[in-house]
């Protein structure tokens, strides 16, 4: 029958408990046994059994006083208790009850009696068991700082406890039934990032999926990580799912992207002409006439001035001391075209040529990201395609769209497609699009994640595809109309 329930025999007579053990050895117990009263004390505390089988008769301590102190144990106080006895009078009985006993068995023992006895009460003790320990957990989990939600097969939920119910917008009495499915509920407060890995939802684990509430009015952005498993159980509780609130690590993870793209941006030029210039000085051997010294020195002194003024920038940029603007101006369309110019040029890339398409005005239409964060956004896509070409000088193109209310910024390269499994990939952190991960690429793989969290966080969305016409790639980034100052730390 194998259910290892174990079960303790206490009896001072050897042959009691070798009758005990033979009559139950077959049925798949773990048995222990006791000698006496205090060893069954000792030993009932150390395994806390299932069931323990106590004989009445014994030296000293006796079954009763046995039974009294079990009961008045907090640890061994539901332990269920059958004594077993040859006393058949009634005084027996009720005093045996009085001490907490719940069942007895009289010698000599009917065989199929006991073992159907046993094994209904061990039956008993283990749900009673399983019960406490789910009421254990589900307070756990009810008062958790995570989300914790149960759906079945089609995933429609089953259980959610107190904070996965004030993500969701569900009934906070947990009294109250539960109707509708798990993705019903979370789309109508939450964009579901990245696409690709929510298309297989519920059934595959995709890698990193995040419901993202864009920032409004009266609440901030809000970016909950969602993690599932598949239960094993044959319940209808299908998947557990995990929701855990990660907004902050986001956030920091995007001032440090932004702030490195800053750096990054500030120095790259004036550091290379100034080292570019130098190298000039120090290889001539004497060969410069003194009017090219002089010019290459004013070019050396410009470049060091240039690179002086952008670490002044960059400190004010970090200096604790200056107030912090509550929000920073939505960056126009018409910024775009001259933003990608300066890029190209400080990247030694073509001209990259930048198209409207259903924009009249390009200076009535913003982004709902500030100047600073598209900037660095586009810095990143184009050192990507520059980064990934086979030539390093890819030609690009970027196109602008304008429709019913949103914004679309198409960015076509020339350079190598990407396999489906690293389109699927793209925008997960600490991805990096190459073969293996030798460490040659350079950076750690935030770049294009820290540009779809920006995209995400404004309500937008985020789409790379391989070209149809040619090889290269596609990145389509989409966003609302601008209608309110954006965050502060974008």
């Amino acid at each position: 029958m194998g259910y290892n329930s174990v079960i303790l025999i206490v009896d001072d007579e050897p042959a009691g408990r070798e009758t005990l053990d033979a009559l139950l050895f077959m049925e798949g117990y773990e048995l222990a046994f006791a000698n006496n009263g205090a060893e069954a004390l000792m030993k009932a505390a150390y395994l806390v059994p299932d069931l323990i089988l106590l004989d009445i008769m014994m030296p000293g301590m006796d079954g009763f006083e046995v039974c009294r102190r079990l009961r008045s144990d907090a640890l061994l106080a539901e332990v269920p208790v059958v004594i077993v006895t040859a006393l058949d009078d009634r005084e027996s009985r009720l005093r045996g009850l009085e001490m907490g006993a719940d069942d007895f068995l009289t010698k000599p023992y009917d065989r199929a009696e006991l073992r159907a006895r046993v094994r209904t009460i061990t039956r008993l003790n283990r749900y009673r068991r399983l019960l406490s320990e789910r009421s254990k957990f589900e307070w756990m989990v009810d008062h958790a700082d995570d989300g914790f939600v149960m759906v079945g097969d089609e995933d429609e939920l089953r259980y959610a406890n107190a904070r996965a119910r004030i993500y969701l917008g569900l009934p906070v009495d947990q009294a109250e039934p539960l109707a509708g499915a798990f993705m019903e509920a979370a789309r109508q407060q939450y964009g579901c990032e990245p696409w690709e890995a929510w298309a297989s939802w519920p059934r595959s684990d995709a890698g990193p999926r995040y419901l993202v509430r864009p920032e409004t009015a009266t609440d901030a952005t809000l970016w909950l990580q969602v993690d599932r498993i598949e239960m094993t159980s044959l319940s209808d509780e299908r998947y557990l799912i995990r929701l855990r609130d990660v907004t902050q690590s986001v956030i920091d993870r995007s001032v440090r992207w932004t702030f490195h793209s800053f750096v990054n941006h500030k120095l790259r030029t004036p550091l290379a002409q100034l080292t570019g210039f130098l190298d000039i000085l120090a290889t001539c051997n004497g060969s410069l006439s003194e009017a090219e010294k002089k010019r290459v020195l004013a070019t050396v002194r410009h470049s060091a001035r240039s690179l002086q003024d952008r670490l002044l920038s960059i400190f004010d940029y970090i200096d604790p001391a200056k107030p912090v603007e509550a929000a920073q101006p939505h960056c126009h369309l018409s910024q775009i075209g001259p933003m990608v110019a300066d890029l190209a040029a400080s990247l030694d890339l073509k001209p990259c040529p930048v198209t409207y398409d259903g924009i009249v005005d390009p200076e009535e239409v913003s982004l709902p990201l500030s100047r600073h964060t598209v900037d660095m956004i586009l810095q990143e896509l184009i050192e990507n395609a520059q980064k990934f070409h086979p030539d390093r000088s890819p030609q690009l193109e970027i196109a602008l769209y304008s429709q019913l209310n949103q914004v679309r910024i198409r960015i076509q390269d020339d350079g190598r497609p990407l396999s489906p499994d690293q389109l699927l990939r793209i925008w997960q952190p600490y991805y990096q699009a190459e073969k293996c991960f030798t460490g040659e690429v350079v950076g750690m793989g935030l770049g294009l994640s820290s540009v779809a969290e920006q995209i995400w966080s404004v309500g937008g969305s985020c789409r790379a595809y391989n070209r149809r016409d040619g090889r290269g790639l596609v990145i389509e980034l989409t966003t609302p109309w601008a209608t309110q100052p954006s965050p502060a730390y974008a």
